[in-house]
């Protein structure tokens, strides 16, 4: 499989008829880690927040959201994870034609006065227009841009450069839900939230100062989609795997706090911490899959990570007690991580120049965005019904069944 894939690599490389100065990359240089850095800040500031909406889930379902149904409340991160993801479709275009900058700037600026509304939030309709559509935009202008100026500065290393980049969002996903909980019982909801958009501000500095796009772009008008990209088989299969895929890993994400306070018997503080947990070990998901993949390829790295996650999902149905969650969570870290990091070195070595990485990783992540979008609300409408949590967790476990079999046949 690996010779397969690495054949197919080697022949669209081959073939790519950008001129020199779209191909030249420059592996290892001060540069190139600046804007791994800076990308990491951005990793922090868009799926740490999409990774912490687990204890926004659980803190709305027990006090003025508490008549909400657990679905409707979902809505609100499905919301935050569609737009980072189908976002990325409308801003990969922009990005194509140089307008880097403008994207990171107004993403900065949505995400803060978002997150500072949510704290005068007191009804549903307020939560979801500012935590879930303000933010939420915000996300989608930060989140392509971060990842494909990698691809303009990385060649060998690009798999491990984006690897130590998305580790950022493990780290947002384990500071912003302990700053939330800790801070939430002390200063209260609405200054918790002022003082998690300072914090997103401050951290979005750097990238504001550093982020920039090596290779000069290209002024010429593109369009939103590449009509190509769908006679390309190996690129139509996976994105159809991530569709599943990505309807499936959030769900856990959302619902693993909720799940340890009334099907087990742990105390309530390290629940809390579940999901910091499933963040901290997604942080070595993240690296280490991304390293490996340099060598034998992502998509040989992915499809055994991905067979991992589901015989995972299947063995949650009998964890019933503290200790066998807390190791449910750290595995579940690590084989979900590269969820996030691999699938854009993929779309980048199926790209046929690099000037066309831009479109093409935003038709993926917005075919992935409609799953991770009905993801969460599914699950908890199935939550819903009578033995909802092992109705959930066996929905959840085929969902990888089926995102690991397209994955096979794209790369058999």
């Amino acid at each position: 499989m690996a010779n397969i894939e690495g054949s197919t690599v080697r022949a669209r490389q081959d073939s790519t008829s950008d001129p020199p100065s779209h191909t030249t990359q420059v592996d290892g240089s001060l540069t190139a880690w600046l804007q791994v850095l800076s990308s990491f800040c951005v990793f922090f500031n868009t799926w740490g927040i999409v990774n912490s909406f687990g204890v926004f889930q659980t803190f709305y379902e027990a006090n003025f959201l508490k008549l909400e149904s657990p679905s409707n409340i979902s809505w609100v991160g499905s919301s935050q994870t569609f737009l980072i993801l189908v976002g990325a479709a409308l801003v990969g275009p922009f990005f194509d034609r140089g307008y880097l900058r403008t994207l990171i700037q107004l993403g900065s600026f949505l995400v803060v006065f978002g997150t500072m509304m949510v704290s005068l939030c007191t009804h549903y309709w307020q939560v979801f227009l500012a935590q879930g559509i303000v933010v939420g935009l915000g996300l989608g202008c930060l989140f392509l841009p971060s990842v494909a100026v990698l691809a303009h500065y990385f060649a060998k290393k690009k798999s491990a450069a984006l690897g130590i980049a998305s580790a950022g969002g493990s780290l947002g996903g384990i500071v912003y839900p302990i700053v939330f909980q800790e801070l939430q019982p002390r200063v209260g909801f609405p200054w918790a939230m002022r003082i998690m958009g300072f914090m997103i501000l401050a951290t979005m500095i750097f990238p504001l100062c550093t982020l920039s796009v090596h290779i000069p772009s290209s002024s010429a008008r593109r369009p939103l989609y590449d009509k190509s990209a769908f006679t390309d088989l190996p690129y139509v299969m996976f994105c159809i795997s991530q569709f599943f895929g990505l309807m499936a890993v959030y769900i856990t994400l959302i619902y693993i706090h909720l799940y340890g306070l009334e099907q087990t018997t742990m105390d309530p503080k390290l629940a809390s911490y579940l999901l910091s947990i499933i963040n901290a070990a997604s942080i070595a998901g993240r690296l280490f899959p991304n390293f490996v993949a340099d060598k034998f390829g992502p998509l040989n790295v992915l499809i055994p990570l991905t067979a991992g996650t589901a015989i995972l999902m299947f063995g949650w149905i009998r964890i019933h007690n503290g200790a066998g969650l807390v190791v449910f969570c750290i595995l579940y870290g690590f084989f979900q991580g590269p969820f996030v990091s691999l699938p854009p070195t993929i779309v980048a070595t199926l790209s046929p120049g690099l000037q066309s990485i831009g479109v093409r990783l935003g038709m993926m992540l917005a075919i992935s965005g409609i799953g991770s979008l009905v993801g969460g609300p599914v699950a908890g409408a199935i939550l819903q019904r009578p033995n909802g949590w092992m109705w959930l967790q066996i929905w959840c476990a085929v969902l990888f069944v089926v995102s690991g079999l397209r994955r096979l046949g794209f790369g058999c």
